[in-house]
């Protein structure tokens, strides 16, 4: 799965994300620079990933993250993983651990950013730089790197707006299903897709959706027919594939033989099949290679230097806690039936085989999937 090098398109979307809230000049540049104990190869990194349920994080995240600081530390580095299964308390207890065994620097991809913040503080007091991983956690971060979550927003929207054709019109209700509120990307999809659609469409119903579920999606859903009636919805917004899975189940249970179009997120299996059948409109694209590379170069480069290499550097973030955060931003592509070949397939995500099963085989065809 790792690209032959990294392309740091990034540079060109040089933004500065600044987060909500008061912000205490507690990570500038010269504490980053003390961070870390400056080794050679034989180091120690913590990987902290949120949840399982997402097909991504075993999938890509944890392998392409091993195999990379494996190359970076000519095969000396060693990677200490542990999952949170989407429980704030439990990763607080496994910051604990990292701290335990002394890890040299923690990758964090948080369940709870604002929880977390508590662990960041005592992991940097005990000497452990952390590198926050697509999701931006509070407290002192020594480096960042994820997506534009804001264009990701962006172009959900606009992508809905272009599937309803004719029916994007003020008058016209869609339902916004958003991510949880313990995750801070899920606000900026929010933003930025309520920024595209705010005024062209009537928003008649938006949720956050607790921890991302399918099946919380579902019930929102449901609910959503409801009080709106199934003929009247003319789009829905969803934030990633699994909560468009549920919100499809249940738009299909009302009886609607012609679904509203559906948006999506993180390219999984199962939504870019949807995609292929057309009962899901999009999904966006975002290299999670590049992005865990990204975090593995960043955190190689904290824990022999104490400080995030100058050439990894395109941006600067401010949480709610810390201001300009060292940081790389990955863009995104918006994947419709289209450009499968030129995103999934092409970035060896799966293959024609893998997509164009027996039970898809006609629908690959219909759209020349081939």
């Amino acid at each position: 799965m790792r690209r032959a090098a990294v392309a740091f398109c990034a540079t060109a979307m040089a933004v500065s994300l600044a987060a909500c809230g008061s912000a205490k000049e507690s990570g500038d540049k010269s504490d980053t620079e003390k961070t870390g104990s400056k080794k050679g190869d034989d180091i120690t990194v913590g990987l902290l990933l949120p949840e399982n349920q997402t097909a991504r994080y075993e999938k890509f995240d944890k392998p392409i993250i091993e195999k990379q600081i494996s190359e970076l530390t000519n095969g000396k580095g060693e990677v200490e993983y542990l999952n949170a299964k989407q429980d704030a308390t439990l990763q607080s207890q496994q910051i604990d651990t990292m701290i335990t065994k002394k890890v040299d620097v923690l990758i964090l991809d948080a369940v709870d950013y604002k929880a977390v913040a508590g662990g960041v503080k005592k992991a940097k007091d005990a000497g452990i730089p952390v590198v926050a991983y697509d999701r931006l956690a509070e407290g002192p971060i020594d480096a960042y790197t994820s997506f534009d979550n804001t264009e990701v927003g962006r172009t959900q929207g606009k992508a809905l707006l272009k599937a309803m054709g004719g029916d994007a019109k003020p008058s016209s209700k869609i339902v916004m299903m958003n991510g949880a509120i313990t995750d801070p990307n899920a606000k900026q999809f929010k933003d930025g897709a309520t920024e595209v659609l705010k005024g062209k469409v009537n928003i008649a119903k938006s949720y956050d959706t607790k921890e991302w579920k399918p099946e919380n999606a579902n019930s929102n859903m449901e609910g959503a027919i409801s009080a709106i009636g199934k003929d009247q919805i003319k789009g829905v917004y969803s934030a990633n594939d699994g909560m468009a899975g549920g919100i499809i189940t249940a738009l299909k249970g009302a009886g609607l033989k012609k679904l509203p179009p559906v948006t999506g997120q993180d390219a999984e299996l199962a939504g870019v099949q949807r995609i292929v059948t057309g009962d899901q409109y999009m999904s966006v694209f975002k290299s999670y290679p590049q992005e865990a590379e990204t975090v593995a170069k960043m955190a190689v480069s904290i824990a022999q230097t104490g400080k995030v290499d100058s050439s990894l550097k395109t941006s600067t973030v401010d949480s709610g806690t810390t201001k300009g955060v060292p940081a790389v931003i990955v863009p995104v592509v918006s994947l419709t039936q289209d450009n499968i070949k030129d995103t999934v397939i092409k970035e060896g995500y799966y293959t024609l085989d893998e997509i164009c099963t027996a039970k898809y085989k006609a629908a690959c065809d219909k759209i020349g999937l081939k």
